[in-house]
């Protein structure tokens, strides 16, 4: 608040020099008495005095107080000191030597043997935390950050992978990108094979027995429609990678599974569509030993199925006889063989075979579907050996194709 010019003042208002000057006076005054003469200071102060102008009595602190609320601060100063360094503690050694924050992270390659199991389709979040809770890599972050930078982390592959504890991230990153330290436990299911091969195939690759594979109820699998409760065509050809503890049911159910997915991409409908292209494609299979061939002799089947008069309606593949008799290694068949009732015999039955007759691939399912033009007929392999194939549109061209293939025999007795 600002005061008026002294020019303006009244000398004869009190509360001029006169009462100022009062004030001056009475605090001086109290300043030189005793502070235990109440009665003097009662007498000094005029009560009529407004309070602005009254001095203020000075309080005595007690010396005890005082250092209890030293101590009580320093208490509380230590408390807060702990509890931010606890915090830095985890966050030091996190601060690389630019300043910036880095993951934890383990040095060098790490001691001992952890076995752990990557699943299908992981990424590399899901790995650093596997290899986290195995005590492999120290954080996540340290892992993911070594992950993104090696454009080579993109091929780490599904499986059971041998590792140690405490490894750094790199030294981690580098053994799962080694295939050395994968724990396969893996088997090709070559294009082609019965339901018998495919259980000798599996059983001598995992170590089971061929009769735990039998013993596999086909109700217990989740088939297609398609397969109408039976394996025979469904069991798809593939290289596969099992876990350790992987059931024979498990394992067939996994063939199951990669077959169905394959007719999905290909587009074909599950129930009779699929069937009669999968026992088509089982012909195909059958017969063809080359890829270029596939198309020409799927191309055969569907010649045949039509009306004509020279094999009205009857496929008469070899293929199918040697899957009645689950026989192997002859290039031809018997007269006996032939006239087998059996209903997939393609000799003794005119049109398709009752059902597939071995699991066809890929490439004998593309040919089914797309067969390439032509009026073939007749086909026959001329050189087993060599797998050389000739194709005819009538039976004049067939029986020169025969001819040849009768010759090849005459050569290899013990093979036809």
């Amino acid at each position: 608040m600002s005061h008026p010019p002294h020019e303006d003042w009244d000398e004869h208002d009190v509360r001029g020099t006169s009462a100022r000057s009062t004030f001056d006076d009475d605090v001086l005054g109290l300043r030189r008495y005793s502070e235990h003469d109440e009665s003097l200071a009662d007498d000094v102060l005029d009560p009529a005095e407004p309070e602005m102008f009254r001095p203020r009595r000075r309080k005595r602190r007690n010396p005890v107080a005082k250092v209890l609320a030293l101590i009580l601060a320093a208490g509380l100063v230590l408390v807060a000191t702990f509890f931010a360094v606890s915090s830095l503690d985890g966050l030091l050694p996190q601060i690389s030597m630019g300043g910036e924050p880095t993951a934890q992270d383990y040095e060098g390659p790490g001691t001992g043997e952890v076995v752990i199991e990557i699943p299908e389709g992981a990424g590399g979040g899901q790995i650093a935390e596997i290899l986290v809770s195995e005590d492999v890599v120290a954080s996540a972050g340290a892992f993911t950050a070594v992950l993104q930078a090696d454009p080579r982390s993109a091929g780490i592959q599904p499986g059971t992978y041998r590792m140690a504890e405490h490894m750094s991230s790199q030294a981690a990153l580098s053994r799962l990108l080694d295939g050395n330290y994968r724990e396969i436990d893996g088997v090709t299911v070559r294009e082609g094979l019965w339901v018998s091969e495919t259980f000798e195939v599996l059983a001598e690759a995992t170590g089971n027995d061929v009769a735990d594979y039998e013993a596999v109820d086909p109700s217990a699998l989740d088939l297609p429609d398609a397969a109408e409760g039976e394996l025979e065509g469904f069991l798809y050809p593939s290289t596969y990678e099992f876990s350790p503890d992987a059931t024979p049911q498990e394992q067939l159910q996994t063939l199951v599974d990669t077959g169905r997915r394959t007719y999905e991409e290909l587009g074909i409908t599950d129930g009779p569509e699929l069937r009669e292209i999968i026992i088509k494609a089982s012909i195909v299979q059958g017969e063809g030993m080359f890829s270029e061939d596939l198309p020409k002799v799927a191309q055969v089947v569907e010649n045949r199925l039509q009306p004509n008069p020279e094999t009205n309606g009857f496929l008469q593949m070899d293929s199918t006889v040697h899957f009645i008799f689950q026989e192997r290694g002859l290039a031809g068949t018997t007269d006996d063989q032939r006239a087998d009732p059996d209903p997939h015999n393609t000799y003794a039955n005119p049109g398709l075979p009752v059902g597939p007759i071995n699991s066809p691939g890929e490439e004998a399912i593309r040919a089914a579907l797309n067969p390439e033009e032509g009026d073939w007929l007749y086909f026959v392999t001329v050189d087993p050996s060599t797998g050389e194939t000739r194709f005819a549109t009538d039976f004049a061209g067939h029986q020169e194709n025969v001819a040849l293939f009768q010759q090849w025999c005459a050569d290899n007795p013990d093979q036809c």
